[in-house]
């Protein structure tokens, strides 16, 4: 049945009735020595309530912060639920932080209380101990070794609940306004220190709402969470939405293990960055390569009904008897056994978001019914801004606005947001905060456009755009995503700030690992690059490329923790290498 959300216009309040209406029904599973085990809502409930009246304890007052450092567990959620029934915010840090990292997130949040997962990560806070005299305590997550005065165990935390009386904490909870500060989501610092996203109760409750409603959520929905929690997409999918519709979490075991926990928990709801989905498509394709004769025959007429089938649904055109009779038969055939050998044999709703997605990627899922919709937006809006729906996708485009927002473009093409989801603003940062909010309207600083129908696409990002010597504007983005699309290609940086011409930098894919002569590797990248540049402007051709001899990583700089491009980093880090492509250049 159709999911009831909460009728509380706060997430705290909506998880408190998810242990009146369904106490029984199951919130989340974890792995405890190898075996799956159910907490049910009324059991989630009384965690939450024990661990905020913990933190009461501690010293937390109304307005206070706590931050959490740690893979998905279900420690991460409940401190983050309690935080935010005591009258506070949790500040998510991402796990590939250096110790200076989180030391700057932990003192500028102001965390009285720190949540961490093992001994690596508490050894990054001991490192940086001296520098965070506004934390007062750290938590270790269940299973791990406490060491230090300060340090308690989960257990010996939730012992600290016994002094605070439940109807003190109720008292908090009653307390809650929907302008209040809810949760702080550091951004992963692109251009500079990391800036605290202010997001309200309104913010978050509005959105789960939202995105429940357009996405027919139900209750008997399962999720797998598996992203970093300190992003908002993750946080919206195991915090906020579940809280509101009474589904079940199940929390995977690491990142490597996500196959074999798909699996398992064959979740009905499934949200992917481009590079999950990329790595599905790789392994895909590549067994795809090795069917032969009849069963080929038989998997290529499958995936074209598929084609045929899901063209049709997005957009709501009406399918033959004939087609769907077809479509009944590759299902039962081939379709089918595949889904659930990945796993997905119950899913209803894949997406993809945080960065693009190229659209031949989209187009393979869609050819084994598994079709993936495309969402945009930031953690500036609490997630989502546009989103394709099934009955209303375009795939190249990130779908129309949601319902409930403004949506709109600058002079400068700019997309500008206004609407319930849209942020307080940046903790502590005045400055950055009026950048970003002009009379009500969140200027996002991406680029876009609009067709007949309203759906949007991406052309770029402002601060990433390249004005060459010529004086020609020219968005990168689109350039870099069409170089991608060779599965030799890991990354691509265009390169062209005040000189003559574009260049780039490529890393290798893994697919080149394939090929053993590095000749035939260059001479098919830049087969693609001739591809990519015979439907570009002449000023917008990438003439030079160098190959990078490994790729961008987030402990060598490159890349931010939600694996996004650090321009300048990658400028200066390989200036000879830029260098070299415009030595006696005569374009």
């Amino acid at each position: 049945m159709a999911a009831r959300v909460g009728s509380s216009p706060h997430i705290p309040g909506r998880l408190l009735r998810q242990a009146l209406d369904r106490p029984s029904s199951i919130a989340y599973q974890a792995k405890v020595n190898g075996r799956w085990q159910p907490t049910t809502w009324r059991g989630y409930v009384d965690q939450v309530r024990a661990a905020a009246r913990a933190l009461m304890s501690l010293g937390f007052q109304r307005g206070a912060k706590v931050a959490i450092l740690g893979f998905n567990r279900p420690e991460w959620v409940i401190l983050d639920h309690a935080a935010m029934m005591a009258g506070g915010a949790a500040a998510g840090i991402y796990t590939t932080c250096s110790a200076e990292e989180v030391q700057y997130i932990v003192h500028h949040s102001e965390a009285l209380v720190v949540l961490v997962e093992d001994a690596a990560q508490l050894a990054k806070l001991k490192a940086k101990r001296s520098e965070l005299p506004l934390c007062k305590w750290i938590v270790m997550m269940r299973g791990a070794t406490a060491t230090g005065e300060d340090v308690l165990t989960w257990d010996d935390f939730l012992a600290k609940a016994e002094t605070t009386p439940e109807a003190e904490l109720d008292r908090r909870i009653d307390a809650i306004e929907q302008a209040d500060l809810a949760t702080l989501i550091y951004t992963s610092g692109t251009t500079g220190p990391p800036k605290g996203v202010m997001l309200s109760h309104d913010n978050l409750a509005w959105t789960a709402r939202t995105l429940i409603d357009i996405g027919s959520g139900v209750d008997t929905d399962v999720s797998l969470s598996y992203l970093p929690l300190s992003h908002i997409a993750e946080q919206m999918a195991t915090i906020h939405m579940p809280a509101s519709a009474g589904s079940t979490v199940y929390f995977a075991e690491s990142i490597e293990k996500v196959p074999d926990n798909l699996k398992e928990s064959r979740p009905t709801v499934f949200f992917g960055v481009p590079r999950i989905w990329e790595k599905f498509h790789a392994v895909l394709a590549g067994k795809f390569g090795e069917v032969t004769g009849v069963k080929r025959r038989l998997l290529d007429w499958a995936r074209k009904v598929c084609t045929d089938v899901n063209a049709k649904r997005d957009r709501e055109l009406p399918i033959s008897r004939v087609l769907d009779a077809q479509y009944r038969l590759a299902h039962k055939l081939v379709i089918g056994k595949l889904k659930t050998a990945i796993g997905f044999d119950r899913a209803r709703s894949l997406i993809s978001g945080a960065a693009p997605i190229a659209p031949d990627v989209l187009e393979f899922f869609a050819s084994i019914d598994l079709p993936i919709r495309e969402i945009y937006g930031q953690s500036e809006d609490t997630g989502p801004t546009s989103f394709n729906l099934p009955g209303k996708t375009k795939i190249g485009t990130v779908g129309p606005a949601l319902p409930g927002l403004e949506c709109k473009l600058g002079d400068d093409g700019e997309i500008l947001i206004r609407g319930p989801n849209v942020f307080l603003g940046y903790f502590k940062e005045p400055e950055a905060t009026a950048e970003s909010l002009k009379d009500g309207w969140l200027c996002s600083g991406d680029l876009g456009q609009f067709d007949r129908d309203g759906f949007l696409t991406i052309t770029g990002r402002k601060k990433e755009i390249i004005i060459t010597a010529g004086g020609k504007n020219i968005a990168p983005k689109n350039i870099e995503a069409a170089i991608k699309q060779s599965p030799l290609v890991g990354e691509a940086v265009v390169i062209g700030d005040r000189r003559k011409f574009l260049t780039a930098l490529v890393t290798l894919g893994d697919a080149a690992a394939k090929i053993e002569d590095a000749s035939q590797i260059r001479v098919q990248i830049q087969a693609q690059i001739d591809t990519v540049n015979a439907s570009l402007a002449r000023v917008e051709q990438v003439k030079k490329f160098a190959i990078l001899p490994k790729p961008f990583g987030i402990d060598t700089g490159e890349l931010t923790p939600t694996m996004k491009i650090k321009r300048k980093v990658v400028a200066q880090m390989y200036a000879r290498e830029i260098e070299a492509m415009y030595l006696d250049a005569t374009e």
